[in-house]
This record gives C-alpha cells, structure tokens and sequence, in this order.
C-alpha cells in the first residue's frame, strides 16, 4: 500500500474509533507524551488533507513530519494532529500564511518561531523549522531528503523519509517517540 491511501485509512480509522468517545476537553498541545493526541479532542473529525492541499497549492515545501508521516510509511498508530517542518524563510511564511487562511486559520501563529502551533480545519498540530532543537540532529536535509505521493486530486504531497523520521523520533526521545521509532524500524526489514 502507497502513502496516501495509508494515511486516507488511517483517517477512516480515527473517525470510527472517535464515533462513539465523549470529548474529554483535551486539546492535542496537551497531549502526553505516552498516548499522543489521538488521545486528545484533536482526533476527533481529523482530516488534513484540505490543508495538505492548501500547502501544495500555496507552493509551500513543508514536509510532514510527526505521526501523520509515519503513517504514510506503515505506521498503524493513529494522531490527532498534522505536524510540519518548513524551512523558516520570510517567502515559505508568505506561502504558509496563504495556506493557513485559506483553511480557516483565524489566528495566524507568528511565523518568527522556531515552533509554534496552528489550527486549521480539520487539523492543528505544530509548524516547525530546522532552528528549533532536535538534539544533535540537523533537520535541514530533510528538507530536500523528502519523499512525495500525488493525490488523484492533483497535489504532491511531501513528507519525510523514512530514516529521517526514525532519527527525528529518537531525538525527541520520549516514550511514543521511542515506541514508533522502533515500529518505524522494523518496517525497514
């Protein structure tokens, strides 16, 4: 199975085990750092493919990172947010402020930081550029590193590799990250 209809699953997915859970208040930044934000409110009418659009559409070269892409690679854990790396440049802001509006971000986040969240409909998560601290890892080639599915509504989707988001995971060194790197991992062999 290809990354797209993966991560189209794995939607379906999440919208069938959210049915039937009461929201419980918790927004996906308040996530733990065992469960995640499927855990959260965040999962809860999940779907980022209208900002996925937005973004190819705005001419944005963000790559996903976080669970979302390693749910393009076969993982089977479900999110509740869209994590982005993008490579911080005032014409990437001017693109990824396009994209944001158009999805319906009223707040839009300031650009300036090296992490700042975002919420857009159907999906939130944190917009992040290579300044932000990944241990001793350089995220900036996993910029160019990406890999990429088309939709057959005729965006490109890019999204990390997947040794680049095993050793992203392992930076960040908490306990889902672990956990889904070592899926990651054994999806290699």
């Amino acid at each position: 199975m290809v990354a797209r209809p993966r991560l189209r699953q794995a939607i379906a997915r999440t919208e069938d085990a959210t049915r039937e859970r009461s929201p419980s208040g918790r927004r996906p930044e308040e996530a733990d750092d065992l469960l995640g934000t499927f855990a959260t409110d965040g999962a809860f009418g999940f779907d980022p493919f209208p900002f996925l659009q937005a973004i190819h559409d705005a001419g944005l070269r963000a790559v996903v990172i976080g669970q979302v892409a390693g749910i393009m690679h076969g993982s089977t854990e479900l999110t509740g947010d869209l994590d982005l790396l993008w490579d911080g440049t005032p014409d990437e802001a001017h693109a990824l402020r396009d994209a944001l509006a158009l999805c319906g971000c009223t707040g839009l986040p300031d650009l300036d930081r090296s992490q700042v969240g975002y919420r857009v409909t159907g999906a939130s998560g944190d917009l992040c550029t290579p300044a932000l601290p990944w241990g001793a890892m350089d995220v900036t080639p996993c910029l160019t590193l990406a890999q990429t599915t088309r939709d057959p509504a005729g965006f490109t989707i890019r999204y990390a590799a997947l040794d680049d988001l095993i050793r992203m995971r392992r930076a960040l060194g908490r306990p889902k990250d672990q956990r889904r790197a070592d899926e990651l991992a054994r999806l290699r062999t």
